[in-house]
């Protein structure tokens, strides 16, 4: 993903960290459902795909993501 700027991508971990560490246990959806508004609070847009693909990672590493790493 080439349009990811420092600033953007840290704003995304930030909000992958935050939503990682809270999704143990969560009701299915809810990890994707609190990502989109996180991003939104950041004010950062992802393509579905790409937050999708965020929220499968937490919850199948435990909330221990490197968002880089997923998007690419």
């Amino acid at each position: 993903m080439t349009d990811l700027t420092p600033e953007k991508l840290e704003a995304i971990q930030n909000v992958v960290d935050r939503v990682g560490a809270y999704q143990d246990g969560a009701p299915e959806g809810t990890v994707e459902t609190e990502l989109r508004k996180g991003l939104d609070e950041a004010d950062v847009s992802l393509e579905d795909a790409h937050v999708t693909a965020l929220a499968e990672a937490i919850e199948s590493a435990d909330g221990d993501v490197d968002a880089s790493s997923v998007l690419g």
